[in-house]
């Protein structure tokens, strides 16, 4: 029972890391660079376990066309 108990609890705390991804650094867009909440609630996604965040939904589209192009101002 304690074993069941403990593989439950360490795939819950895997599942959340999978879906939070590890948190976004920046409070602007990674895209168009405005300020998060400036457009709306942020839109946010995991990409290869990094979250990302935008101030809204066409941004995500830019960014998935050239992820790379973006994620260097990660690096700043």
């Amino acid at each position: 029972m304690k074993q069941t108990f403990c593989i439950i609890a360490a795939s819950l705390i895997l599942l959340g890391c999978a879906t939070t991804g590890i948190p976004y650094p920046l409070d602007t867009c990674i895209v168009s660079e405005n300020k998060l909440d400036s457009m709306g609630k942020p839109v946010r996604i995991v990409h290869e376990g990094q979250e990302i965040k935008f101030c809204c939904k066409p941004c995500i589209k830019k960014f998935k066309k050239d992820p790379a192009k973006y994620l260097v101002r990660l690096k700043k």
